[in-house]
């Protein structure tokens, strides 16, 4: 049992929750204030994290995933919330607003990714070090969600825009829809593919150290 693996992937699951909590909460927001009250009546306008934690998608794989860590299996985690349901009949402009929906969450996971960065700045210069690489951790998290939700893989959001920019039926993505855990546990084995996940999430970290006079 590799016990640094497992303390690792435990760090992931304690940061894991919050993230999927804010990003589920902003498609459900923006989705709201562009006329779909479909998730506000169900009680997705919220920060209650049970309101948007999925038992399979945000305890259990992540679960199996560290426990496979931990006894020398593949070193990569992934998992996701309870999706927000969206009405598209209730949005005026309904491709606009599909991807307006669909990139509040990313959105979300760069703006609670910057916040941790501040608080890890604040931690460095009170000399609290566990607060610092709890922030850290965290940032660091919620920037690789971003883009791995930015794949263009159904449902991740990033397939929402593509999607919409193409053309795509409602119904042909629905269909391909089905096939995307699939289609995403395919993409993540390719080199290509987890290279762009590792530069972009360490090079907007980067930038945003600069910014804050941390590099």
């Amino acid at each position: 049992m590799d016990q640094k693996a497992l303390i690792d992937g435990l760090i992931f699951m304690l940061c894991f929750i919050p993230i999927v909590t804010f990003h589920e909460f902003a498609h459900a927001w923006v989705a709201w204030k562009l006329g779909d009250d479909t998730a506000y009546r169900e009680g997705r306008v919220t920060l209650n994290p049970q309101s948007h934690i999925d038992l399979l998608g945000t305890l259990i794989v992540p679960g199996i995933a560290v426990a496979m860590m931990a006894s020398g299996g593949p070193g990569f985690i992934f998992g996701w919330g309870k999706p927000v349901p969206v009405n598209l009949n209730n949005l005026q402009n309904v491709r606009r607003d599909d991807n307006l929906i669909s990139l509040a969450g990313p959105a979300m996971n760069v703006l609670l990714a910057f916040i941790a960065m501040i608080i890890a700045k604040i931690a460095l210069m009170a000399g609290v070090e566990s607060v610092q690489e709890a922030a850290f951790r965290l940032a660091q998290l919620s920037l690789f969600l971003c883009f791995f939700n930015l794949l263009p893989i159904p449902p991740l959001d990033g397939s929402h825009v593509l999607k919409n920019i193409i053309g795509m039926s409602h119904e042909t993505y629905a269909n391909l829809a089905q096939y995307g855990i699939i289609m995403v546990i395919v993409a993540i084995q390719i080199p290509a593919v987890s290279k762009f996940l590792v530069v972009s999430t360490y090079g907007t970290l980067a930038a945003m150290m600069k910014v804050l006079g941390l590099m």
